[in-house]
């Protein structure tokens, strides 16, 4: 995989909850499966999804590809009601004005939803959802509307989520003092706050909390700080979580390293001696199962043929998010925004087949936290680099439940 790959594949977790690191027009439709779409009749389900893309900042173009290997997967397979589905797509470059302007587009398109975008701009398109009545299926989960809005609908946790499970999984490895490495900008505290959350309430001490300038190149004095006195480095850099390994590898340290998934990477990890790397056995804490577990067949055997990285977080939740749409709109008499809507809201629970617990936005299960109140799946995974690939850290491993945790903190 080339270096730029590996990079947007290790920007899907770290860089969507550190935000503030990141930076026209719309994208025109994409183009359906004519192939395995003629056959269904009725008229044609739209829905949109945003991503950025030719952009300086976080590229996830594997968005765009995932939804629309979706689409040709779901009208091979019977389409929505028998009806095909159809993905618009638009470009938001990591630019809030142009988040607004997909979100106008998917208004005029009279779209019946947004499903498993990617943009970090929440506070600006999802007002004119709102006002529109389009619910916001999936999505980044690091905006403050995402987790607040009450047409959004996150398919996993978020931030707090996945880096209170962080803490508790480092703990019960073993790690009894934890360096957190992450950047030196404002939206990254949340990393520190939440990991500490969780390694403190495992019974682990509150992990140091060390902070990277933005434009440091050279991590050796990172790697100094960090192995000094610490027995594991959780490593949240995105993109340039390799910085740290680099100087990591050269410095000679010993240190266990972990992170959240996204960071510390299969091609990470292969660039660095593949199954005798520094990062095999890390631990990894993620939202999902591992790719190898049968869960992810449809998408592997979607995305097969294509550039689509299926380990990546972004194109994961974009699956994700897309079969939750797909068994909601399934049961309704006529599908609509509205009914969409209803439905998210009223389910007991929505079974995606083995990638979530089953699925429910019902207010009796939300998380009762001031502005995360539409996260109600507080569910991770424990997961570990073995010869090379992410994997489950232990066998019979399944999702963890940090509801306790994170509601301890108020």
């Amino acid at each position: 995989m080339n270096d730029s790959r590996r990079r947007r594949s290790a920007a899907a977790s770290c860089l969507a909850v550190t935000g503030a690191l990141l930076a026209a027009g719309c994208g025109g439709e994409a183009s359906s499966s004519t192939t395995e779409s003629s056959a269904l009749k009725g008229t044609p389900v739209k829905v949109m999804v945003w991503n950025p893309e030719d952009t300086q900042g976080s590229a996830q173009p594997g968005v765009r590809a995932t939804a629309q290997a979706y689409e040709k997967w779901i009208n091979a397979n019977g389409g929505i009601k028998g009806a095909p589905l159809k993905v618009l797509t638009c470009n938001e470059k990591n630019d809030p004005a142009e988040a607004e302007k997909c979100a106008q587009q998917a208004v005029a398109e009279k779209v019946v939803a947004v499903v498993g975008s990617y943009s970090l701009a929440g506070d600006r398109y999802m007002p004119i959802l709102q006002k529109a009545g389009i619910p916001y299926i999936g999505g980044t989960g690091v905006s403050a509307a995402e987790f607040s809005n009450p047409l959004s609908f996150p398919v996993n946790g978020g931030t707090p989520t996945v880096f209170a499970a962080h803490g508790r999984q480092l703990v019960e490895e073993g790690c009894e003092k934890i360096s957190g490495v992450r950047y030196d900008v404002a939206a990254a505290a949340i990393v520190a706050q939440f990991l500490t959350l969780g390694a403190t309430s495992a019974g682990g001490a509150a992990p140091k909390d060390l902070k990277v300038p933005v434009t440091a190149t050279d991590l050796a004095p990172q790697v100094a700080a960090a192995t000094k006195d610490s027995d594991c480095v959780s490593v949240i850099l995105g993109t340039h979580s390799d910085l740290f390994v680099k100087s990591y590898v050269q410095s000679g340290a010993k240190t266990e390293l972990g992170s959240v998934v996204g960071n510390l990477t299969p091609e990470l990890a292969e660039t660095t001696g593949g199954s005798g790397s520094p990062l095999e056995g890390a631990a990894i804490t993620g939202y999902y199962p591992p790719v190898s577990d049968q869960a992810w067949k449809a998408f592997v055997e979607a995305a097969d043929g294509t550039d689509i990285d299926t380990s990546n977080g972004a194109n994961e939740t974009t699956w994700v998010a897309f079969t939750v749409f797909t068994e909601a709109a399934k049961t309704l008499p006529t599908i609509s925004s509205k009914a969409l809507v209803q439905e998210l809201n009223t389910t007991s629970g929505i079974d995606t087949g083995g990638l979530t617990p089953p699925l429910t936005w019902k207010g009796s299960a939300a998380l009762p936290m001031k502005g995360l109140n539409r996260i109600h799946n507080t569910t991770a995974t424990e997961l570990t680099i073995r010869d090379g690939k992410i994997e489950w850290a232990k066998e019979g491993s399944t999702f963890v439940d940090v509801r306790k945790v994170l509601t301890s903190a108020g």
